[in-house]
């Protein structure tokens, strides 16, 4: 009898790994912070004009397109001064304020939650006492008290911008390194004799970095519209230096004759906090394991 033919064995294809793509509203938030980045870093050579140089011959001069001529593309305030050179120099102050005050709050509350999370007792009940205080104690009253008694300076400013929600962080970063110590890895590195140091610099908090880095993308918006209002009531950045919220400020006064020197800025803050609590959404996406 003839032998059967061998059969080869079936060839089980691997399935295509599909590449995701980025949303169209995650790709336009990244292109506009860049720009916004690239503005704060380029402000002293993109430009035209000094921030505070004056012009009272083209005073509340209108922009290009509603009357304006190409020296003062979005036209000039009350006082002559390019709206365009003062909305690039704004836009650095506000990005330098934010960006310092998100980093204090969150270096501040990572660091006491992480405290709280090792020693646990008495150092964890006072630590949980202390974010309990700054939760319920209104915030822009403290804002208020604290620059009208010690005067206001821009390092000031940010150190008590950053004050602002640390305890987010303290609490994200306490119930996260809990849950670290409470796996293997934690309890392995410790058994080989590593340092706290090292077991929460090393190990647990690389673990934990990606829920913090979407904490700190939805606190930055708060922080460009805290100081906005602050320098709003004038509390803020104080002259001759212009932030973001300055300028609308300086615009509501002429609102009716010169809306201009109000919506350009407005704009910017509107937009870039938009973009930036949409970015945080998409990396919380891409960050949660659960989500996948």
């Amino acid at each position: 009898m003839p032998e059967a033919p061998l059969l080869a064995p079936p060839v089980v294809l691997a399935p295509k790994r599909t590449r995701r793509r980025l949303p169209l509203l995650a790709i336009f938030a990244l292109s506009w912070l860049a720009l916004m980045l690239a503005t704060a870093l380029l402000a002293d050579v993109i430009a035209p004009y000094a921030y505070t140089a004056l012009d009272l011959r083209a005073r509340l001069a209108p922009p290009i397109g509603f009357g304006g001529d190409l020296r003062h593309l979005l036209g000039t305030d009350e006082l002559g001064r390019d709206v365009l050179a003062r909305l690039i120099y704004s836009i650095r102050t506000s990005l330098l304020i934010a960006f310092g005050a998100t980093l204090i709050g969150a270096a501040i509350g990572t660091s006491l939650g992480l405290l709280a999370a090792h020693f646990r007792g008495l150092v964890e009940q006072a630590v949980l006492a202390l974010v309990d205080f700054s939760a319920s104690l209104p915030f822009l009253i403290l804002a208020l008290s604290v620059l009208a008694f010690f005067g206001n300076s821009l390092g000031l400013f940010v150190a008590l911008l950053g004050l602002h929600a640390w305890e987010r962080y303290a609490r994200i970063a306490r119930g996260l390194a809990i849950g670290a110590n409470a796996q293997g890895y934690a309890a392995a590195v410790r058994q080989l004799g590593a340092t706290p140091w090292r077991i929460y610099g090393q190990h647990i908090l690389p673990n934990i970095a990606s829920t913090l880095i979407v904490s700190m993308t939805l606190a930055f918006p708060e922080i460009i519209l805290l100081e906005s209002g602050l320098s709003f009531l004038g509390l803020g950045v104080q002259p001759p230096e212009t932030s973001l919220g300055s300028m609308v400020g300086y615009g509501r006064e002429y609102l009716t004759r010169a809306p201009w020197i109000l919506l350009a800025p407005a704009s910017v803050i509107v937009i870039t906090t938009f973009c930036v609590s949409a970015l945080g959404d998409w990396l919380r996406d891409r960050l949660d394991p659960t989500l996948n």
